[in-house]
């Protein structure tokens, strides 16, 4: 079998984003005989904090259920601005290329972050070997969409670094479809981008709906309406904090609950002072989360009215399995929209309109019959099109075309 080296910034014990999925791979891989190595960084995310067990060093070595993991000190910056994040970058893609990996036969990277993927193009000419990226987020599109002050003004140049980064890939694997004509647009051959979307990481299981509400303390008679995952500027729960203002006298049973972590957390919790129906949660444990998830009423997708095809939050797959209904607050021709569309799974509204969001929220409190038809939706979607045995197989077939020497891939 071969030796397969992954290079991304994310990976276990991080709980949230893509993390998850490149360890799942790189177990899954290592389970088909392929020893896989990992250079990765220091566990950060979504609190963009540095773990305290890796506060102090600058390599460690470590191996997870069969994975050599390689970690390498880089800058964690406490707020999001483009310097920051350009120092993030640069010191991963840095202390990386410090790493002495054993020579393997083929090399997957994950982006984000940017460097990975420049870090995969640079050991593959160092060693002749082919190259694979796995593409969760677009890093020209989020300079662009986030908000990030000063983001447009570099948005090309980062556009041709992940463009130089993605060219000689031999395949580009993308989340979602919406990803593909940006890719174009930067010199990916068509015949090298597949698809390969993120899958259900594990059943959501059963519990006691009752016993989770009365542990969170939410009541019977409050519709919960909850938003898990990354608290970043992407996400703009400034509109979830503007309905929650609205419902305080027009409709004070409905209850928000912000559930996880990221760098405009203390900012939100600052700004929602005195609303009386909104919470914040910390981030929770795989089962407590999934059973949040299951207790709460709705589910909430949140993003900036900018954002259009950057990413796809990588919490829909929970969110579909949970049996929820959805309601997304996103711009209406973005990658989020067209696979709640896809899925059937949710009640679609415009971005920063909270009156709106209180309107989906009640018709779905009126309609009973409404929520249950969007959750039986969203589960058979995720049994149907996102189970992982099929997806982690897709992602098997893909890295065993490139080691066999196949570099085209129709798009698929």
């Amino acid at each position: 079998m071969a030796r397969i080296l992954f290079t991304a910034i994310n990976y276990w014990p991080e709980p949230a984003g893509n993390a998850p999925y490149t360890t799942a791979l790189a177990e899954h891989l290592v389970q088909a005989g392929h020893r896989v190595s990992v250079v990765t960084g220091v566990p950060h995310y979504p609190s963009w904090h540095v773990s305290p067990a890796y506060r102090y060093g600058f390599t460690w070595r470590e191996e997870i259920r069969g994975v050599e993991v390689i970690r390498k000190r880089h800058m964690v910056p406490p707020r999001q601005t483009l310097w920051g994040r350009a120092l993030y970058e640069g010191t991963f893609l840095l202390s990386g290329l410090t790493a002495r990996p054993a020579r393997p036969d083929l090399i997957v990277a994950v982006v984000p972050s940017l460097s990975g993927a420049m870090m995969a193009r640079l050991f593959a000419r160092r060693w002749g070997i082919p190259y694979a990226v796995i593409v969760q987020d677009l890093m020209g599109r989020a300079a662009s969409e986030t908000g990030i002050k000063g983001g447009r003004k570099v948005a090309s140049l980062i556009a041709r670094a992940e463009g130089w980064s993605l060219r000689r890939a031999g395949l580009v694997a993308v989340v979602s479809d919406a990803f593909s004509p940006y890719l174009l647009a930067v010199g990916v051959p068509e015949g090298r981008i597949a698809r390969l979307p993120n899958w259900v990481l594990r059943e959501s299981g059963e519990g006691d709906r009752a016993e989770t509400r009365s542990r969170l303390g939410w009541q019977d008679d409050q519709v919960i309406v909850l938003h898990a995952g990354n608290m970043g500027l992407k996400q703009h729960l400034e509109q979830v904090l503007a309905a929650a203002q609205l419902a305080q006298d027009l409709a004070p049973h409905y209850r928000f609950v912000l559930m996880g972590d990221g760098n405009q957390r203390l900012k939100l919790e600052k700004e929602a002072a005195g609303l009386r129906n909104l919470s914040f949660l910390g981030s929770q444990s795989d089962r407590d989360y999934d059973l949040a998830l299951r207790g709460a009423d709705v589910l909430l997708v949140s993003e900036r009215a900018t954002v259009v095809d950057m990413s796809l939050p990588s919490k829909l797959t929970a969110y579909f399995s949970a049996g929820r209904p959805i309601i997304a607050a996103v711009r209406p021709d973005g990658a989020t929209y067209k696979e709640i569309v896809r899925s059937g799974a949710g009640m679609l509204v415009e971005a920063d309109r909270p009156e709106l969001l209180l309107e989906a929220i009640d018709r779905l409190f009126r309609d009973p019959n409404l929520g249950y038809r969007l959750a039986e939706a969203g589960q058979n979607y995720a049994s149907d099109s996102l189970a992982a045995p099929a997806a982690l197989a897709r992602a098997e077939e893909l890295v065993n075309r490139l080691l066999n020497g196949s570099r085209a891939e129709t798009h698929s």
